[in-house]
């Protein structure tokens, strides 16, 4: 079924200088109804509304195309991430909180571009090599450093670790629940409580936290 909006399928509805960016929205609607690889250059360009030649100004095949979504939605990922982060303020803690709530938000707002990001086929390890993708693993880095400053030195985990384990248990809730997919509709939790939880639970056990009193003497 295609979209509703009707701008996206009038041709010249785009102005010259911004053909680029028009492909681009327009995959993004097209991976969202069809998934990454469920659509051509050809279709991409016929919902922006231009020729079917029109989008080798930019991209040499679909494959070009889905990368240049990644790296956007990386860059986006990654500019959100830094500012929940804030430097760690007001407390490391609040902050890396705010992170995993800013990963779950993009994970929801822009189910197109998260899927590309960590699901394409162009996928992981070109995505990986993204400039971008570093700037938001390196948000995390800076995250756990900052979680573990106050630990003793012998026994801090090795943050770069650290923080793949953190991106892990985000990108499994954000998976599996963030999007609205079935699994959502089964757990009485939203997305950002799994995740609180799940983060709170993994900070004791690294002595980040301190352990839950039970209330028992």
């Amino acid at each position: 079924m295609p979209p509703s909006d009707p701008s996206w399928r009038r041709p010249g509805s785009y102005h010259h200088g911004n053909l680029k960016e028009v492909l681009l929205e327009a995959a993004r609607k097209l991976i969202e109804q069809h998934g990454p690889v469920g659509f051509s250059l050809t279709e991409a360009a016929r919902l922006a509304g231009v020729s079917p030649a029109a989008p080798y100004r930019h991209f040499r095949d679909r494959d070009a195309l889905l990368a240049e979504v990644a790296r956007t939605g990386f860059e986006r990922f990654a500019a959100r991430l830094d500012v929940a982060w804030n430097n760690g303020v007001p407390t490391p803690l609040s902050a890396f909180e705010a992170v995993g709530r800013a990963y779950l938000a993009f994970a929801r707002q822009e189910p197109a571009s998260y899927a590309v990001m960590f699901e394409a086929g162009l996928g992981s390890e070109e995505a990986a090599r993204l400039p971008s993708a570093d700037r938001a693993f390196g948000v995390l880095q800076k995250a756990a450093a900052a979680l573990c400053r106050n630990l003793p030195e012998g026994a801090r985990p090795p943050v770069r670790l650290m923080s793949l384990h953190i991106w892990a248990m985000s990108h499994g809730v954000a998976t599996l629940f963030a999007q609205g997919g079935p699994e959502a509709k089964k757990v009485p939790m939203s997305a950002e409580e799994i995740l609180e939880s799940a983060m709170l639970i993994y900070l004791r056990g690294l002595g980040i936290l301190e352990p839950e009193k039970s209330g028992h003497s």
